[in-house]
């Protein structure tokens, strides 16, 4: 579902969060974080957006 993350990186992700509660996954423009989001969402999962 993320562009160029592996199974094992995905799983190295997911235990990030799952340690610390989070972990940033992918960065880029606001319209593609969208998109993100809403595919994220579709499975019953969420994302958090940090501001700069």
């Amino acid at each position: 579902m993320l562009p160029d993350v592996t199974y094992d990186q995905g799983m190295k992700l997911a235990n990030r969060i799952h340690d610390t509660g989070q972990a940033i996954v992918w960065s880029g423009d606001k319209e593609q974080a969208e998109l993100y989001w809403a595919e994220l969402d579709a499975f019953g999962l969420t994302m958090a957006p940090l501001e700069q």
